[in-house]
């Protein structure tokens, strides 16, 4: 039985990536969570606005606010996916300065020159999302 320095540090190590796979699998299924609720509201929002008239102009206003629900979601889903972008940048940039401290420089001004485009290209799509008809 060998219950020296590396045997327990081989134990920390197991739960430590037990405890990060646990964290992602809950991650996800929030992630799952949170978009199947927004789709539920956009889609069923406007299912209760008809519900209270009967008329063929509240039907016509329903279906345009399922587009504009959807086209919100879009928006949010876009705003989601750049924040999951610049992260992922900070999260290289600051893996690479730490192999390289030497290079700091260079890697921040390319990490910020990124993240101002993954910005740039989020911001357009909530501009469309909130401009749909």
């Amino acid at each position: 039985m060998n219950n020296g320095p590396a045997a327990t540090s081989g134990n920390c190590l197991n739960a430590r990536d037990e405890s990060r796979k646990e964290s992602s699998m809950n991650l996800r299924n929030l992630t799952k969570s949170i978009l199947l609720a927004s789709a539920t509201m956009a889609i069923l929002g406007p299912a209760a606005a008809m519900a209270q008239g009967n008329e063929g102009a509240a039907a016509a206003a329903a279906g345009a606010s399922v587009g504009k629900g959807l086209a919100v979601l879009g928006a949010g889903v876009a705003v989601v996916g750049g924040g999951l972008g610049i992260g992922l940048t900070g999260k290289g940039a600051v893996e690479s300065i730490a192999r390289q401290p030497e290079a700091a420089g260079k890697i921040q001004i390319n990490m910020i020159l990124a993240a101002a485009l993954i910005e740039g290209a989020t911001l357009f799509a909530v501009a469309v999302g909130f401009l749909a008809k």
